[in-house]
Order: C-alpha cells, then sequence, then structure tokens
C-alpha cells in the first residue's frame, strides 16, 4: 500500500484544476451555442474561440482539436442553413479558424512549456539547474519545518575528474559528468530531486529522509557509479573508473530550528544545511574518496535525525 504524502498534494490539485478547465470548457461550448442559435449574430460566433483557446492551452492537440470539432458541430447546429453544407465565404473561415485556433494554441503551450523546461534544467545532465534546484530547496525546506519532518541533502562530485580531462580530454571528462549525472537521475526515489550546480558537484534533495536514508541512497549512488562500465569520448573503460565522494546532512526543522537554536528564515536554513553537506563532501575526499560521510555540528551532533 502506498501512504499518500504531500508529494501527492501538486498532483492532486493538478488534476483538480483540469477538471475544473473542462467543466468550464464544455459549459462555456453549450452556452455560446445557445447564444448562438438565439441570435445568429457573428460577435457571438467569435466567443467559441474562448473555450478553444482554453482546452488547447490546458489539454494540448488532443484538447485543442476536439474543441475545434465540437465548435465546428454546435456552429452547423445553432444556424440550420449551414446543415445543407452550403457555405458562404465567411462561414468558412470562420470553421476553418475554430480548428486553426486549437492547434495553434496548443503549439504554443508545447513551445512555452519545453522553454520553460529548459530554463530550468543542466542540458548536460538533464537534472535541475541551480536556479531551480534553489527555488524547490526552499519549499521543501518550508514543508519540512511545518510538517516537523526530516530533511536529507547530499553534496557529491566526481573524483579524479581532472586526471581523466588530462589524459583524455575535456570531452571525456564532459561525458564523465553526464553519465554521473543521468545516474542520480536513474537512482532517486520519486520524492527526491537532483541538480548540477558546477562542473562535475552535484546536490541531492530528499525530503522525510533520516540519517539512515541519506546515508543509504549515497551508498547505492556511489555503488551504482562504481559498477558503471563507461565509454568515454569513444574509449571504453572498465567498471571503478568512475566513483563519486559524497557528503550528507539530514536536518530536523521544527519551527525553523535546525536542530537547536534561534529561529531563522528559510534561505538560511537551507544554505546552512547545504553548507554542511558539501564540508562533509571534503571530508569525505580527504579520507580517500569513494566514500560517504555523515555530517555532523561543532558539539558532535549529527544534524540528521
Amino acid at each position: 500500500m502506498r501512504l499518500t504524502t504531500s508529494a501527492d498534494w501538486p498532483l492532486r490539485r493538478g488534476r483538480r484544476s483540469s477538471a475544473a478547465v473542462l467543466v468550464f470548457v464544455v459549459s462555456s461550448l453549450l452556452l455560446v451555442f445557445l447564444l448562438d442559435r438565439a441570435t445568429d449574430a457573428a460577435p457571438v460566433q467569435h466567443l467559441y474561440y474562448v473555450p478553444i483557446i482554453m482546452a488547447g492551452a490546458v489539454f494540448r492537440m488532443r484538447g485543442g482539436v476536439i474543441a475545434g470539432l465540437s465548435a465546428i458541430l454546435l456552429y452547423h447546429v445553432a444556424n440550420p442553413h449551414m446543415l445543407t453544407f452550403r457555405y458562404g465565404e465567411s462561414d468558412l473561415i470562420q470553421i476553418v479558424l475554430f480548428l486553426a485556433i486549437g492547434v495553434a494554441t496548443a503549439r504554443f503551450a508545447d513551445d512555452a512549456d519545453r522553454l520553460r523546461r529548459l530554463a530550468l534544467t543542466d542540458d548536460l545532465t538533464g537534472l535541475h539547474n541551480l536556479r531551480s534546484f534553489e527555488a524547490r530547496l526552499l519549499q521543501l525546506v518550508r514543508t519540512s519545518r511545518e510538517d516537523r519532518t526530516p530533511l536529507a541533502v547530499l553534496v557529491l562530485d566526481v573524483d579524479h575528474l581532472k586526471a581523466l580531462n588530462d589524459r583524455y580530454g575535456h570531452l571525456a571528462g564532459a561525458e564523465a559528468v553526464r553519465t554521473v549525472g543521468h545516474i542520480i537521475g536513474q537512482c532517486l526515489p520519486p520524492a527526491a530531486f537532483g541538480c548540477r550546480y558546477g562542473g562535475d558537484e552535484f546536490v541531492v534533495a530528499a525530503p522525510r529522509s533520516t540519517a539512515f536514508d541519506g546515508h543509504r541512497l549515497a551508498e547505492e549512488l556511489c555503488e551504482a557509479v562504481r559498477s558503471r562500465v563507461p565509454i568515454l569520448a569513444g574509449h571504453s573503460f572498465r567498471a571503478g573508473t568512475l566513483t563519486i565522494s559524497v557528503g550528507v546532512v539530514s536536518a530536523s526543522l521544527e519551527n525553523g530550528l535546525p536542530a537547536s537554536g534561534t529561529s531563522r528564515p528559510d534561505t538560511e536554513i537551507g544554505e546552512a544545511i547545504f553548507r554542511a553537506a558539501d564540508a562533509a563532501l571534503y571530508r569525505a575526499k580527504a579520507k580517500g574518496r569513494d566514500q560517504v560521510v555523515v555530517a555532523s555540528d561543532s558539539r558532535g551532533t549529527v544534524l540528521l535525525s
């Protein structure tokens, strides 16, 4: 049985929103149809465009086409002379516009979504870029504080990337970074999300995750990278060529307090958690790389709970 978590809320809101739009589109088409039948006026007939545009924007190509065809059907029924299929020039223009507007709106909406995704995505790995990650992390900190649930953050980078660049060229290094990014994307649990924030540096946020959860996820990532047999810049490498080092922190947030201390803004809390995980990463690299280190505060109390 799958428990419902806060991660399901956007999905439920999206479904409710889509249902509301569908009701609006259907009722608007029927209302315009009634007005069209009563008036047979061109200005009223132009109102069909409103539900067509809404359907194309929300339900994309299928919605725009169905709404356009529905408007054509209602247009014919509301104007009985149209049923003889003896169209005047204005009738033909109107029919073509119903379909054209639905198709054009759907394409514009798809293009807008594509641009939005590009603006929020790292083009090399397909993970979030820094701007997108910071916004989502801030939201996650706020939710974790309000729900009093732990939040795990992992900071990691690729070991010995400079040596790989020096020996095989920067293309091999870039493909190594891409490979690690793809592995991260494949291994993350559903509610977690990752980001490439530097050349070979990544950060992962996992809501409702304790120290044990964060450490287990970090070990899984290390093993997945270590066992990969990569092909970089046309060269085939053995398993173990690519490894990562990971720093982990899991903060228990209550009323804006990471473990203890005075109330702080969500942005400061997020930055503090990231810095703690980043410091743990440096300790992992100092200990020999290809391993996981869990962060502690200055008193030796593990921030992860």
